[in-house]
C-alpha cells in the first residue's frame, strides 16, 4: 500500500486530494486512544471504553458490534458529543482533522427508540419536521417536495397516509417506524449519520431492508455520507452490507478494519467461523463472557471465554491491522480539509412556534386520551356536583354548602388535570429527541404547547363549569359565571404547568404522576379551606406554602365572586341579616384588601412563572451539561498515559483520571 492512500478492501481513497473537496467528499471522523469512565460508588470509577482508536470515512458504513454492555452506545455517544455529564472522556476526537463540534445540519443522530407522534401520518410527521428544520428561505412547496422525496428514498411511499400508530391504534410496522425516524433526520441532508441499534426489535427481513436503505444513503444525491451505526446481532445478509467493522468487548477493541477481513483475523488466531454459520453470530459468541462458557478451539482444545477475549485483544494490538489503523488515523489527522461547512439555519422562531402549535393541536385533537376523555369525565363530575348541590337556596346553612362546592371545584376538579400527564410525557420524549438533534428550541416548544392546549381547556372550563355552576344556584349573573370559568381555566393551566416542570425533572412517567399528585395534595392542604388560614401552623403550612400555593388565590377569588353582594339570615334568630363581606371576613377568613380580579391576575402570573421555570430548568440542564463534564474531566488532556498492554488492569487509568 502506498503511503498516500488508505484502503479498506472495498474503497481506496487518495488522502492527498481530499483537502480541497470536503463539500463533495463529506466528513472524516477519527478518534485516538479514547477512554470513557463512569462513577462507581462514591469515589471509584469504571472504564467503559479503554483506548479505542479508529476512523469513519465518507461513502462508507462503519458498524460497531459487540455483546451487551461492551460500550457500543457509549462509543457512538462519545463520537456524537452526547455523553452524560457524569462521564469522563479522554483522548482525541477529530472532525476533518480539527477539534470542532458538529454543527446543526452537518450530522444527525437516530436513536434506538422511535419517539414519534403516533397520531400523525407519515406524510404529516415528515412534513412538519421539514417545516421546523429547513430554513424560511425555502418555500412551503420546496419543503413539501423535500419531505416526499425523503419518504420515497426510504421506501415509504405506500405508507404516506398511514398513521404511525401506538399502543392504542394499529399503524406502521417496527421497520417502517424506524425508517420514518431516519427520514426525519435526513431532511437536512447531513453528511454524518449516527444510528443507535437501527435493527433493534426487527425481524431479519425488516432488518435487512432497513440496513440496505441506510447503506444506500452513503452515496446519494451527489453527497458521500459517513455512516456510523451500533448494531447488536445482524444477520449474515446485513453483515455483508458493512464496509468497516469495529468489534468491542468490555470496552476493548477486538478488531477494527474491513468487515470482510474479520473472518480471516479470527481464523488466524484460532477461532475460525464454522462453515455456513453467520459470521456475526460466531464473533459475538466468541467474545461474550456474560455466560462464562468454554469455547471450542480447534477440535480437541477448550479455552475459557475470558482467555479467548484476551487472546484476540492481544493479537489485534500486535497485528499489522492495528498498526495500519494508527497510521491511517495519523494521516487523516494531518490533512488540511478546510473548515467544516457553516452551521445551517433553522426555520425562524415564529415559524417554529406556528408549526409546533399546529402539530400539537392536531395531536391533541386525534388523541382521545389527551383531552376528550378528560372532557367526558369532567362533564360527569360536573353533573355529579350539580345534582349533589342542587338548588342550595339562600339559607344560612347554604353558606357552608357553597364553600364546599367551590372548594371541591378548586381542589379536586382541577386536580384531575394531571390525567393528561401520560400524553404529555409522550410529547416530552419527542421533544427530547428533536431538541437534542437541534430541530428547535425549548421556548418554541413551550409556546406551541401552551397555545395548542388553550381551546381544549377553554371548552373544559365552560361546559363542565356551567353544569356545576347553574344547577346549584350559585350567584346569578353571567359576569360571575365568566369569572368562575376563568379561575377554573387558570387552575387547570397551572396544574398542567406544574406537571411540565415535574416532567422536566422526573423522566419516569409513573413517578411523575406520583410526584405531581403529592405536590397537589400539599397545596390543597395548605390552601386555607380544610384548615382556615388563621389556624394553619406557621412553619411550612402558613409560611411559605399558603402564600406560594395557587389554591389560596383560587379559593379566595371564587369566595369573593360568590359571596360579595349576597346576604343570608342569621342561623339563630333568623332576623339578623349577615352580608357577604362579613361572611368572607369571619367565616372564610378571606383577605379583603384587594379585589377578586387581583386573585385571578396572580393565578395567571403563576401560569407564566411555571412555564418560565420549565424553560429555565431545561435550558440550565443544557448549559450545565458541558460545564459539569469539563469540571469532572479536570484539566484538558489529549491522551491518557496508558500502557500498550490492553490487559493491564484499569487502576492506573482510573488513578490518572481521579
Amino acid at each position: 500500500m502506498q503511503d498516500d492512500t488508505i484502503s479498506s478492501g472495498l474503497l481506496t481513497i487518495d488522502i492527498n486530494n481530499v483537502g480541497n473537496s470536503v463539500e463533495e467528499d463529506g466528513v472524516f471522523l477519527t478518534w485516538k486512544d479514547l477512554w470513557v469512565t463512569v462513577p462507581v460508588g462514591r469515589r471509584g470509577r469504571r472504564s467503559i471504553l479503554q483506548g479505542v482508536t479508529g476512523y469513519a470515512r465518507p461513502g462508507e458504513m462503519l458498524a460497531i458490534m459487540g455483546p451487551s454492555g461492551c460500550g457500543k452506545s457509549t462509543l457512538l455517544d462519545a463520537l456524537a458529543g452526547r455523553l452524560d455529564s457524569n462521564t469522563r472522556q479522554a483522548g482525541e476526537i477529530m472532525v476533518n482533522s480539527q477539534k470542532q463540534g458538529l454543527a446543526y445540519g452537518t450530522s444527525a443522530y437516530v436513536t434506538q427508540d422511535d419517539a414519534l407522534i403516533t397520531t400523525l401520518t407519515v406524510r404529516e410527521a415528515v412534513y412538519y419536521s421539514a417545516q421546523l428544520q429547513l430554513p424560511d428561505t425555502m418555500s412551503k412547496l420546496e419543503k413539501k417536495e423535500r419531505a416526499e422525496m425523503t419518504i420515497k428514498e426510504m421506501g415509504l411511499q405506500d405508507a404516506m397516509d398511514t398513521r404511525i400508530g401506538g399502543w392504542g391504534a394499529k399503524g406502521l410496522s417496527g421497520g417502517q417506524k424506524r425508517r420514518v425516524s431516519i427520514c426525519i433526520e435526513m431532511l437536512t441532508r447531513p453528511k454524518l449519520l449516527f444510528l443507535d441499534e437501527p435493527t433493534s426489535g426487527l425481524d431479519s427481513a425488516a432488518s435487512y431492508y432497513v440496513m440496505s436503505r441506510i447503506v444506500s444513503l452513503g452515496q446519494r444525491d451527489g453527497v458521500r455520507r459517513t455512516i456510523i451505526s451500533s448494531i447488536h446481532q445482524p444477520s449474515s445478509e446485513v453483515f455483508h452490507l458493512f464496509h468497516n467493522l469495529c468489534l468491542l468487548s468490555s470496552g476493548k477493541t477486538v478488531y477494527f478494519g474491513p468487515a470482510s477481513g474479520a473472518n480471516e483475523f479470527f481464523a488466524l488466531n484460532g477461532f475460525p467461523c464454522p462453515t455456513l454459520n453467520n459470521p456475526s453470530d460466531h464473533f459475538l459468541k466468541t467474545i461474550n463472557k456474560d455466560f462464562d462458557k468454554d469455547l471450542e478451539q480447534g477440535l480437541d482444545a477448550a479455552m475459557p471465554t475470558e482467555e479467548a477475549i484476551n487472546t484476540l485483544v492481544r493479537a489485534y494490538n500486535s497485528s499489522e491491522i492495528y498498526q495500519q489503523v494508527k497510521k491511517d488515523v495519523s494521516k487523516l489527522c494531518k490533512q488540511d480539509y478546510g473548515e467544516l461547512e457553516k452551521k445551517k439555519s433553522h426555520a425562524g422562531f415564529f415559524t417554529q412556534c406556528f408549526v409546533l402549535t399546529r402539530r400539537s393541536f392536531t395531536n391533541m385533537y386525534r388523541d382521545l386520551g389527551y383531552y376528550w376523555l378528560r372532557l367526558a369525565i369532567y362533564i360527569a363530575m360536573g353533573t355529579g356536583l350539580g345534582t349533589v348541590f342542587w338548588n342550595l337556596g339562600s339559607s344560612y346553612r347554604s353558606i357552608q354548602d357553597r364553600g364546599s362546592l367551590i372548594a371541591f371545584v378548586t381542589s379536586f376538579l382541577t386536580f384531575m388535570a394531571i390525567g393528561g400527564f401520560p400524553s404529555f410525557a409522550e410529547d416530552m420524549k419527542v421533544f427530547e429527541r428533536e431538541r437534542l438533534n437541534g430541530h428547535y428550541g425549548v421556548t418554541a416548544f413551550a409556546v406551541g404547547n401552551t397555545l395548542s392546549s388553550m381551546p381544549y381547556l377553554v371548552i373544559i372550563a365552560l361546559i363542565p363549569g356551567a353544569i356545576a355552576y347553574y344547577p346549584p344556584g350559585l350567584q346569578r349573573g353571567f359576569d360571575h359565571f365568566l369569572y368562575f370559568a376563568c379561575v377554573l381555566y387558570a387552575c387547570m393551566v397551572l396544574v398542567e404547568s406544574i406537571m411540565m416542570v415535574v416532567a422536566s425533572m422526573v423522566p419516569n412517567f409513573l413517578m411523575g404522576i406520583i410526584t405531581g399528585a403529592g405536590i397537589q395534595g400539599l397545596m390543597i392542604l395548605g390552601g386555607g379551606f380544610f384548615r382556615l388560614p388563621n389556624d394553619l401552623p406557621a412553619p411550612f403550612w402558613k409560611y411559605p406554602l399558603y402564600y406560594i400555593g395557587f389554591h389560596k388565590y383560587a379559593y379566595q377569588g371564587l369566595f369573593k365572586n360568590e359571596f360579595e353582594g349576597l346576604s343570608f339570615p342569621d342561623s339563630q334568630t333568623g332576623q339578623h341579616i349577615v352580608d357577604g363581606d362579613e361572611i368572607l371576613r369571619n367565616i372564610w377568613q378571606v383577605e379583603m384588601g384587594y379585589s377578586k380580579w387581583v386573585d385571578l391576575a396572580i393565578l395567571l402570573a403563576m401560569v407564566v412563572l411555571y412555564r418560565v421555570l420549565f424553560l429555565v430548568i431545561v435550558k440550565s440542564s443544557e448549559k450545565l451539561k458541558p460545564v459539569i463534564s469539563a469540571l469532572l474531566s479536570g484539566p484538558p488532556k489529549t491522551t491518557l498515559p496508558v500502557t500498550e498492554n490492553p490487559m493491564d488492569t484499569p487502576s492506573t487509568l482510573e488513578a490518572s483520571l481521579a
